[in-house]
């Protein structure tokens, strides 16, 4: 869905119905409450429409220490403490690091020619730079041995066997997060919904990982900052500039310049972007009703992906 063709109560009941059913009962009920709340609904409406969004607002209040669990709760502290909440939707982005997409970026990153260097745009504080350091289950099939271990239930896909070899990651962002700021850490941690306990565990695991040997994270913009960061990259690698449920954010024009730079860069493109965000020619339909992401490399797309990495369909014809 285009954020500028919906009514903000209609981006609630999509986000309930699409994203949040079955996989965030919390989320869902509030969602379809909040698209009702004519009150909360106007006050939504002051905020420019990219600061709209549902996950922002979830996230925003649990950062603040407000209720999600009950509606009626949600209302009165979102309406008692609006002049906070705004402020912090002004100022911030939805900056979900999921690892969980990790492993449907797996698949493509360990049939690229090693070793890789990695650019995430719209990086967050990076954790998903170190597909080397994770491990993968894809049903019974494990590739890797690290730690934390993130699952995908993946159909039509043959496994890959091996995690890459990572030389140099680096990640360009707006507003880069740190794992080692207390700060930064609870507004990852606010943006794991509510009842993903998994989430928010390998969340904990992976920044300690992040931690321990700190990528490149340079403030500054997917256009005019891009080239000069891919340049930094080592010539004996090959670099691979990737991006998930990020263009969404970008506006249209904006998005455009985007992709015509990344086309004209050395090495491979790979997307995980909604198909309305990066549209393609004569791909299948998805699997189901609920939001799926398209995975691409070098414009070529190869599967449907769910938001958190949690499941894949693999259509592609081979890497």
């Amino acid at each position: 869905m285009s954020i500028v063709d919906v009514t903000t109560a209609d981006w609630y009941v999509d986000f309930a119905e699409r994203e949040a059913r079955g996989v965030s009962p919390t989320y869902e009920r509030l969602s379809l409450a909040v698209s009702r709340d004519d009150h909360l609904l106007t006050l939504l409406d002051s905020l420019p429409r990219g600061k709209r969004q549902p996950n922002l607002l979830f996230g925003v209040v649990r950062l603040l220490g407000g209720p999600v669990d009950d509606p009626a709760a949600f209302h009165d502290y979102a309406v008692a403490h609006w002049p906070a909440i705004e402020a912090e939707m002004r100022v911030r982005a939805t900056q979900t690091n999921e690892i969980g997409r990790s492993a449907v970026l797996l698949p493509v990153l360990a049939a690229l020619p090693q070793p890789l260097a990695l650019l995430e745009v719209g990086a967050s504080a990076g954790l998903n730079l170190y597909p080397d350091r994770y491990a993968y289950r894809y049903g019974d099939h494990r590739v890797g041995t690290g730690e934390p271990v993130v699952e995908c239930a993946a159909t039509g896909l043959t496994a890959p066997t091996r995690v890459p070899e990572v030389v140099w990651r680096a990640g360009l962002d707006l507003n880069p997060l740190d794992v080692t700021d207390p700060a930064d850490v609870a507004w990852l941690d606010a943006l794991v919904w509510p009842e993903h306990g998994h989430r928010r565990a390998r969340l904990r695991t992976a920044a300690a990982v992040a931690a321990a040997d700190p990528p490149l994270l340079v403030r500054g913009d997917l256009v005019d900052d891009l080239p000069a960061l891919a340049a930094r990259a080592p010539a004996n690698a090959t670099l691979v500039v990737f991006h998930t449920s990020v263009l969404y954010q970008v506006p249209p024009p904006r998005r455009d310049a985007f992709v015509g730079l990344v086309r004209g860069l050395p090495g491979h493109w790979v997307a995980v972007e909604a198909p309305g965000v990066l549209p393609y020619p004569d791909i299948p339909q998805p699997p189901a009703e609920a939001l799926h992401n398209v995975l691409a490399l070098d414009e070529t797309p190869l599967a449907w992906t769910r938001g958190h990495g949690q499941a894949m369909v693999w259509f592609g014809q081979g890497l």
